[in-house]
């Protein structure tokens, strides 16, 4: 029988409690009254100087809680960080203002700091809600100087450590976290076995897949309660967590909690600048590199007494304002200033500056200071004080940023430096660089020894990156030498037509779940195709237009075209070099790529703007602004020599295609690395597709997986088609062995329907991993494996039931009964879904069927056009009622009369009713509520599905005219209650009216398995007149009515 609940909340305080300078047990802090009065006695015992031993009044404390009742978990970090460190209230006392310290980060262990645990604290539910609320008790919660930083909830080990995050999930739903809970910073989950923390944010940001666990400076997994409790939420520990290994993302408001493997590389490199040593850390690429250096330059800079400054050090200054951008957003919040250098000039001033801060410069910048001014002056006093500067170096990317030469003669002429090079592929022996005289040829020669490793292995394995699946594609039957490399090649092939169409439609043909198109227009992922010169990947650009434009080779499908009709937009990137050969040639081609470009998305760039283009170009790929989440802002492809293949960061990127010969380990390893960033749900491996010499590039692979994850390439790759297959085919033999008919599912016992539901979420997983192999093309589930539709549908819509009927059997909470069964009631489904239908696509077949010139006197030769067209409005009007009435009105009036619609553009008229729907509905909430329109109007077209903080919202219900409303409705709504109704009333609208109204994709069942159960109904068209709607049931309507 598993441990109590309880139990564990008893074990946990007994060892956090233990040692000296422990947390101390507050059993009778059990409310938030009794909260408010614990840090009320701290702050007067830690400030009896300033309060002149008169204790706060109940007016001036009530100050205090206003203060530290804070709006959001980041509002209160940003108090927490404080003004060097300290954090303060501010009481007014008659003409005095009193600045009360609350919290020292620097009072570790001693000082004004106590520390507190309590436990089953009780919240009240919000009186002017009662019937969306109710009163909690909160497991275990850890106080510091009387402030809630650290909350932690438990599940004995009959439940997941998941159902205690959801838990917390619905606890901010609620609203309990507020108040003096507003200030808690982290969260610690747990069901003993499996510990995971995670920083505190609003319940709509709050994702199970940013959970962390812990890890050991080796990489060794610490995941039980009491070892995850004696490592991170002892004193010191839970406090520098707290105050040390917090980091705030100004641009994005939101809390980011160092994972473990970035602070034991930022405590390696804080221990070697102690030891007077340089070194590196090789973290691989994708978990972080640039927030772990930010926090080492940082806390260097402020640990370290006899460093002056610190030099965050970069090359390419396409990635210096991405850097700078992201440290500048970091260190808005911090106690360290951090300065980027737009020229020579500036940097030698913040270097003689003696102000202790952090610089954000390119090599290239140094360079030119040191090789041009600074050797004509060099007996000046500025340059003996930036020669003899106590400097510490953090090189991000080191071997691209550094090369061994410009290293030697920066560290000739910092003659106090140290350095610390961040690396996500070291150079080792047998990637070393060339031999040049006695320069260091590998990372350890160049930087000293590695003071921590963090490899794509340890990533995968803690969740933190993706791993690859990898597919060879190049010619087949090619001759190979002993150990399985491509040998005499005829190289022309690569260049040739054919092979370059082959490739293109792959891309375009044979990737639909590689680039997500189950997912919709909007949320489907992008590739990256990299060959091996300019000219071939401008050759790549023009057949790509020729495809799109109907006058290729390779055709589009038609289920890719239905989920997006603008598919693929392409674009292209590389330097431009006036010294290049043929230089003018590759100006000429770049410009008219930049043409396209700007046509597409509404940009002027010109060829002397390349900079700004590139920077467009990585915005746009990287989706990280919000503009960029919606189609008609997106790309499918970009094709590239080298660029963004190394430190470019797109978690919507998920897939490389690599029509070149094999590169430099170290380059592989990176190119692979922009793949893996974790995404979503359906994103589950970074996707690899090769084209040239597939022995010998299967062999540089393997190399360097093997030289880069130190020997565990198992781990960082996916199985390849005849693995995925096997398995597969061995999950459907152990499904039908379970079950062999599923219409007998439903009288299986309860335990053997979980037994079933477990044999099916394996299914399911292996059928996904293989429908991502471009080999899938061409196969037929029923052909080839014996599985029909009719069954495989079957197995779904059971399995769905299976799982709402388990769920509601699940053990209650005190872990009384039951038992421990495996089963993940979270999963989600992942081969099977809908296809997916872009209404514009609809709307083109609807274009192209009133556009013949026969239509009304040959009715019959179009009728199953006509029929497929129904049959989708029809699926829309069923999944988005709003758009599906105004298409099949349109649609209904053209079949009466095509001619009158032949001339005309459908879709014009189409988004011209959507758009006076969207105006109509708001003209009359506003005539209810009495807004302005205009505002609302902005905020209808600005506002997202759940986006419960859109700023538009707030100036919409600003407009409102309490007074003019009351005096209409005669209402008794108070006027704090009328803005809380409006606000109500605009999100529901917004959410039931608007946005359906402007969405462009639809999902279109291909099963009727919610519940097979449930008898299918006839087809419905649903159309508006100027009366009430009518409902006809038909099959097909008429031509002429």
């Amino acid at each position: 029988m598993p441990e109590l609940e309880r139990t564990l909340e008893t074990k946990l305080i007994e060892q956090l409690t233990q040692g000296v300078s422990q947390w101390t047990y507050c059993p009778e802090l059990n409310t938030e009254e009794k909260l408010w009065a614990n840090l009320r006695q701290i702050i007067e015992s830690n400030n009896r100087d300033k309060l002149r031993e008169t204790p706060l009044s109940n007016q001036e404390f009530e100050q205090v809680k206003n203060q530290l009742s804070f709006s959001s978990f980041y509002n209160a970090a940003e108090w927490i960080v404080g003004e060097n460190g300290k954090a303060y209230v501010h009481v007014q006392r008659g003409n005095e203002t009193l600045h009360l310290l609350v919290l020292n980060r620097a009072h570790v262990t001693g000082g004004t700091s106590v520390y507190q645990v309590i436990n089953q604290c009780q919240t009240f539910k919000d009186e002017e809600n009662p019937t969306e609320s109710r009163a909690r008790r909160f497991d275990v919660t850890l106080l510091i100087n009387g402030l809630p930083l650290i909350h932690i909830e438990l599940k004995n080990r009959q439940h997941s450590y998941k159902e205690a995050f959801r838990q917390i999930v619905k606890y901010a739903k609620e609203g309990q976290f507020t108040g003096i809970f507003s200030t808690i910073q982290m969260f610690v989950v747990s069901n003993d076995v499996d510990t995971k923390y995670i920083a505190a944010a609003r319940s709509d940001e709050l994702n199970d897949k940013f959970l962390s666990g812990w890890v050991d400076a080796e990489n060794k997994a610490v995941p039980g309660l009491f070892d995850f409790a004696k490592t991170v939420l002892r004193i010191p520990e839970a406090h520098e967590m707290i105050t040390q290994y917090t980091v705030l993302d100004k641009e994005k408001e939101r809390i980011i909690l160092l994972r473990p493997y970035q602070i034991h590389a930022i405590e390696a490199i804080r221990a070697a600048s102690k030891r007077g040593v340089s070194g590196f850390v090789w973290h691989t690429t994708g978990s972080g590199k640039t927030l772990t250096s930010y926090k080492a330059a940082r806390n260097l800079l402020q640990d370290i007494p006899s460093i002056e400054k610190t030099i965050f050090l970069i090359d390419r200054q396409d990635l210096d304002q991405q850097t700078t951008s992201a440290f500048q957003s970091y260190a808005e919040n911090d106690v360290v200033d951090v300065d980027d250098t737009e020229n020579v000039k500036e940097l030698i001033k913040k270097l003689q500056d003696p102000t202790k801060e952090m610089i954000v410069t390119t090599r290239q910048k140094i360079q030119h200071m040191i090789l041009r001014w600074l050797e004509k002056k060099p007996d000046s006093a500025v340059y003996k004080r930036i020669m003899n500067l106590r400097v510490a170096f953090v090189v991000d990317e080191c071997h691209r940023a550094v090369s061994p030469e410009t290293k030697r003669k920066m560290e000739q002429f910092f003659r106090q430096s140290l350095w610390y090079g961040f690396t996500g592929t070291p150079r080792f022996g047998e990637n070393a660089y060339e031999k040049k005289g006695d320069l260091p040829r590998t990372t350890k020669e160049l930087y000293g020894d590695i003071l921590h490793a963090y490899t794509v292995k340890e990533a995968i394995h803690d969740g933190a990156v993706l791993g690859f699946q990898v597919e060879h594609l190049g010619p087949k039957g090619l001759e190979e030498d002993e150990y399985g490399n491509t040998i005499h090649e005829d190289m022309r092939v690569y260049t040739s037509k054919d092979h370059m169409y082959n490739v293109i439609d792959t891309m375009v043909n044979k990737s639909y779940e590689k680039l997500g198109f189950q997912n919709g227009g909007g949320k489907t992922y992008e590739g990256i195709l990299t060959v091996g010169s300019i000219p071939i990947a401008q050759a790549y650009y023009d057949l790509f237009r020729q495809v799109k434009e109907g006058n290729g080779d390779v055709k589009i499908r038609e289920d890719i075209r239905r989920v997006l009709p603008d598919f693929p937009k392409v674009a292209i990137t590389y330097s431009l070099s006036e010294n290049e050969e043929k230089s003018m040639v590759n100006q000429e081609a770049m410009q008219r790529s930049l043409d396209d470009y700007n046509a597409m998305f509404g940009t002027a760039y010109g060829l002397d703007q390349i900079g700004a283009y590139n920077a467009n170009l990585n915005d746009r790929l990287a989706r990280k602004q919000k503009k960029y989440q919606t189609r008609t802002e997106q790309l499918d492809f970009v094709i590239v020599v080298d660029r963004l293949l190394t430190g470019f960061d797109a978690p919507c990127l998920s897939t490389l295609y690599i029509d070149r010969q094999p590169m430099q380990l170290h380059n592989i390893i990176q190119a692979f690395s922009r793949t893996n960033r974790i995404f979503d749900a359906g994103k589950t491996y970074g996707q690899i597709l090769t084209f040239q010499s597939p022995g010998t590039f299967k062999n540089k692979v393997d190399e360097a997986l093997c030289l880069f994850s130190q020997g565990g390439e198992d781990v960082v790759l996916a199985p390849d088609w005849e693995g995925a297959e096997a398995h597969f085919i061995e999950t459907l033999e152990e499904l039908r062995v379970l079950v062999p008919d599923p219409a007998a599912i439903p009288a299986m016992t309860k335990k053997e329907k979980r037994v079933f539901a477990k044999v099916f979420q394996r299914f399911d997983s292996a059928l996904k991993q293989l429908k991502a192999f471009t080999n899938f093309q061409d196969k037929n589930l029923e052909r080839d494996y014996g599985l029909t539709d009719d069954e495989n549908s079957a197995y779904k819509g059971h399995y769905v039931n299976v799982i709402e009927e388990l769920r509601k059997d699940e053990p209650s909470d005190d872990g009384a009964g039951g038992e421990e069964t495996g089963l993940d009631f979270e999963y989600t489904l992942q081969s099977y879904g809908g296809e997916i239908i872009d209404y514009e696509y609809i709307v083109a077949l609807m274009q192209d069927f009133v556009s013949k010139d026969d239509v009304t006197s040959h009715p019959e030769k179009y009728e199953k056009q006509r029929d497929e067209i129904t049959k989708y409005i029809q699926e829309i009007q069923h999944r988005n009622n709003k758009l599906g009435d105004i298409m099949m009105d349109l649609w209904i009036n053209a079949l009466r009369s095509p001619e009158e619609y032949r001339e005309k553009q459908l879709i014009t008229i189409l988004e011209q009713t959507k758009r006076e729907s969207i105006r109509k509905i708001v003209h009359d909430l506003c005539q209810t509520w009495g807004l302005d329109e205009q505002i609302v109007l902005l905020a209808a077209h600005r506002y997202e599905a759940g986006d419960e903080h859109n700023p538009y919202i707030e100036k919409s219900i600003e407009s409102g005219d309490y007074n003019a409303f009351a005096a209409k409705h005669g209402t008794s709504l108070r006027k704090y209650q009328y803005r809380k109704a409006v606000r109500d009333a605009l999100q529901q609208t917004f959410e039931a009216d608007i946005v359906p109204l402007r969405e462009g994709t639809v999902v279109i069942k291909d099963d009727d398995t919610d519940d097979i159960s449930k008898e299918k109904s006839p087809k419905v068209i649903v159309y508006p007149e100027s009366g009430p709607k009518k409902t006809l049931v038909a099959e097909k309507p008429s031509f002429h009515s």
